[in-house]
C-alpha cells in the first residue's frame, strides 16, 4: 500500500506542476507575483496577507499595481519543481527543503529565503501503543509526512535519527515513510486501522489528532532543535528578487505587516484563518492554537542555522553556510535571526 500511496501522491504533484506551468510566462514583468502556500495554520501570515490584500496595498506607494496569483499545494517536492520550472515566483516549505534548493542552485538560479513564516513545533504522533520512542519503530510501521525523505519533517527526523543511531543511519526511517498531505494523514491516524499509524504532524492537525485518546506524542521538533525554531519559510530565485525589486519589497513589507496584525489581533487572526482556508475547525480551537505560546508567527528566523549545520554534516547539502544570512536575501538581514 505504501508504494501505491506514493504513486498516487507523485501523480497528483506532477499534475499540479503541469497545471501551473500552463500559466507561466517566459519573462516576469514588475507588478506580478505568483505565491504558493501549503496547508495548516503555519501559513497564517499568508492568509492575512491574502485576505487584507497587503501586497497590493504596499505596491501602491512604490508605484506598482501588483497582480497577485495564489496557489495551494502540498509538499516541498512540488513546490521546488514549480519554482525551478518558472511556474511560481514565491514558494513555501520547511527550512530543510529551502536549504537543499539553496545548496543545489548556487551559481545557477541562486535560490534564497525571503522570510520565515513562524516558529511552530511539529509533533511525531502515533496510535501504535508499542511505540514510545524512535527505537520502537519497526518495518511494520508507516510514518506519514508531506514529502517523504526530503521535506521538513523527514529532514528533522533524519537529524534526530543520526544522533540516536549514528550518522550512517540517518535515513533509517525513510524506508517506512510515505508522502501524504497532513489532512489525510490526520484522518488515518484518528480513524485507525490503516498502515499509516504514525504522523509527523504540524498545527492545527496535531491538535485535532491528540483529541483522540489512542493518539499520543512521541517527540517534538523543538526537542530536536533545542527550542523554538522556524518551521516554514518562503523562498525564491535571485532572478525574481533582482528583476522585480518593487514587487519583492511590496511582498516583504506585506509579510511584516501581517506579523504585526497577528501579534496585536490574535482573535481576529484566528477568524482570518477560518475564512481564508474555509476551515471547519471550531473558532475556539483555532484561537487556542494562535494564542499557544509555543507558536510564534514571525518573519524572524529562529534556529535555522541548526539545519544548515546538521544537514551539511550529514552530506545532505554540500555548501557550508557560515551564517543564516548566507541563505536569506538581504532584506531580512536586519532582523535578529539565527
Amino acid at each position: 500500500m505504501a508504494q501505491s500511496l506514493n504513486r498516487w501522491v507523485r501523480r497528483g504533484l506532477w499534475a499540479c506542476v503541469a497545471a501551473l506551468a500552463t500559466t507561466a510566462t517566459a519573462a516576469q514583468a514588475e507588478g506580478r507575483i505568483r505565491v504558493a502556500q501549503q496547508f495548516g495554520i503555519g501559513y497564517l501570515l499568508l492568509d492575512v496577507v491574502r485576505e487584507q490584500q497587503l501586497i497590493e496595498k504596499h505596491g501602491k506607494p512604490l508605484g506598482v499595481d501588483v497582480q497577485v496569483e495564489w496557489a495551494q499545494l502540498s509538499g516541498a517536492t512540488v513546490m521546488n519543481e514549480a519554482l525551478l520550472a518558472g511556474s511560481l515566483d514565491i514558494v513555501s516549505a520547511g527550512i530543510p527543503p529551502a536549504l537543499v534548493l539553496w545548496d543545489r542552485t548556487r551559481g545557477k538560479q541562486n535560490v534564497k529565503v525571503v522570510a520565515s513564516l513562524g516558529s511552530l513545533p511539529n509533533y511525531l504522533l502515533t496510535n501504535n501503543p508499542n511505540v514510545r520512542s524512535l527505537k520502537d519503530l519497526s518495518d511494520k510501521d508507516r510514518i506519514a509526512v508531506p514529502a517523504a525523505g526530503v521535506g521538513f519533517q523527514s529532514r528533522t527526523l533524519q537529524i534526530e535519527t543520526a544522533r540516536q543511531f549514528g550518522a550512517a543511519e540517518f535515513k533509517r526511517f525513510d524506508t517506512i515513510s510515505v508522502s501524504l498531505p497532513h489532512p489525510d494523514a490526520t484522518a488515518a491516524l484518528i480513524k485507525g486501522g490503516s498502515e499509516v499509524n504514525t504522523h509527523f504532524s504540524s498545527a492545527p492537525f496535531y491538535y485535532q489528532a491528540l483529541e483522540n485518546k489512542q493518539v499520543r506524542k512521541v517527540l517534538s521538533s523543538y526537542d530536536i532543535l533545542g527550542g523554538p525554531a522556524t518551521f516554514n519559510v518562503l523562498y525564491t530565485t535571485q532572478k525574481f528578487h533582482d528583476e522585480n525589486p518593487k514587487t519583492y519589497k511590496a511582498f516583504y513589507n506585506a509579510l511584516v505587516e501581517a506579523e504585526q496584525f497577528v501579534k496585536a489581533n490574535k482573535a481576529k487572526a484566528a477568524e482570518v484563518f477560518i475564512r481564508v482556508q474555509q476551515s471547519k475547525l471550531s473558532p475556539e480551537l483555532v484561537r487556542r492554537i494562535v494564542e499557544d505560546p509555543e507558536n510564534d508567527f514571525t518573519v524572524t528566523p529562529q534556529r535555522t542555522f541548526v539545519y544548515a549545520d546538521e544537514l551539511q554534516k550529514l552530506g545532505v547539502i554540500k555548501n557550508r553556510a557560515t551564517s543564516w544570512k548566507d541563505y536569506f536575501f538581504e532584506e531580512a538581514h536586519a532582523l535578529p535571526g539565527s
